[in-house]
């Protein structure tokens, strides 16, 4: 069994792929222990941009990144500490998310922390969330992760996925906010975050059969850069992989008030009306039909609206306007 306690690696995009990396090419059960850099990782079946402030990740730099398994957004950072379980399955009954929170509930009771699993996937402290957990099943795998806010800046917590619940329209899911702690704030006396990562690594080693220390290979790292690069970076996974939405959003300009609705499937913009009291020179279905069967990207959008004139189809509204209005 190996145990890996990365602490160089704070690249969510890196992260996120081995994960996958060591799930689909390690015949070994693996625990793996790492953190990320301020970044926002949403569950397989959520519509990205529904789950995410996007002003605030975009003004703070918040990487969003979507991970292989289901469940709600989760907010990532450097004082937040991030646990793997890779290993072999055969019992589809079994109650993983307890067996898999066990050993880390252990380790905070040791601390005389009164830690419980509480709800389908949580471990919390006086009832507050201070670990988030999802699995995904690959064949005859089962990798399991979860979150343990231990030092968390937990204003960029709430203010990353604070989001409009009248802005989107879709079906899919939905993360469901909890009121949450850092596990610091509940110990007797000062421990650092390197220690108590220690300590999770030093109970895994000493408890659980056959553990010995790994650390990726050269061949490993090529491997998961190339995950990465061709996947977890891409606006096409984390972006174009949503389910299928709309959005609505309108908001007072230069040139008056300007509401945008858009239809998005797969990330494609397959339908838009751009409404309002706003004055044009050029009728606006012309700017509709340009925009349609673009990726819903800002980068993508802001590069076809330097191509217009847009001063032609909305007089004193500028490409900044439209683009906020359109996210």
């Amino acid at each position: 069994m190996l145990c890996s306690n990365d602490t160089i690696h704070t690249d969510p995009y890196f992260n996120l792929a081995a994960e996958e990396y060591m799930l689909k090419n390690c015949e070994d059960n693996c625990f793996l222990l790492w953190r990320n850099e301020p970044s926002v990782i949403v569950g397989r079946h959520q519509n990205t941009l529904a789950e995410i402030n996007t002003d605030y990740v975009k003004e703070k730099g918040i990487k969003v990144v979507r991970r292989l398994s289901g469940g709600g957004a989760v907010f990532h950072d450097l004082g937040n500490i991030n646990f793997t379980f890779i290993e072999h399955t055969n019992n589809q009954q079994e109650n993983t998310f307890v067996k898999y929170t066990q050993p880390i509930i252990a380790v905070l009771q040791n601390l005389g922390i009164d830690a419980r699993f509480e709800g389908r996937n949580d471990i919390a402290i006086d009832g507050k969330k201070i670990s988030g957990n999802a699995e995904f099943i690959y064949r005859d795998r089962i990798l399991h992760h979860g979150t343990l806010l231990y030092a968390s800046e937990l204003t960029d917590l709430s203010d990353a996925l604070r989001i409009n619940p009248l802005k989107y329209q879709d079906k899919a899911v939905k993360s469901v906010q909890a009121r949450v702690t850092n596990i610091s704030s509940h110990l007797k006396s000062p421990l650092g975050l390197d220690e108590f990562r220690n300590l999770v690594l030093q109970y895994m080693m000493k408890n659980m059969a056959e553990y010995r220390l790994y650390t990726y290979s050269a061949q490993d790292i090529e491997a998961i850069r190339k995950l990465r690069d061709e996947k977890y970076a891409t606006w096409e996974w984390n972006f174009g992989r949503s389910p299928g939405y709309s959005i609505i959003q309108g908001k007072r300009t230069a040139g008056g008030y300007v509401e945008v609705h858009s239809n998005v499937e797969n990330g494609i913009i397959c339908g838009i009306r751009i409404m309002g009291d706003f004055f044009h020179l050029q009728e606006i279905s012309e700017l509709e039909e340009q925009l349609i069967h673009l990726p819903h990207d800002e980068i993508q959008i802001r590069k076809k609206l330097q191509e217009v004139k847009l001063s032609n189809y909305l007089v004193n509204v500028s490409i900044d306007d439209l683009i906020s209005i359109m996210f």
